[in-house]
């Protein structure tokens, strides 16, 4: 009966920071999106009439601490 050995010799390349970043900038701009939807989202500050979008993000309110009512 023959084991393979997982060799411990090789080490992860680091990845280079000018790779990262348009993914970092690409997450970030999806959070402050995400999040202007669930706690901004109503009021003076609406981009859409009606309560839809409040209706859709507002389990998430709650469970965010946005107050909402």
């Amino acid at each position: 009966m023959t084991y393979s050995a997982i060799s411990l010799d090789t080490a992860a390349a680091p990845i280079p920071v000018r790779e990262i970043l348009p993914w970092a900038v690409f997450a970030g701009l999806l959070f402050l999106i995400a999040l202007y939807f669930v706690g901004v989202e109503e009021g003076a500050f609406s981009i859409f009439n009606g309560r839809y979008v409040h209706e859709f993000v507002h389990d998430g309110r709650h469970l965010l601490g946005f107050p909402c009512h």
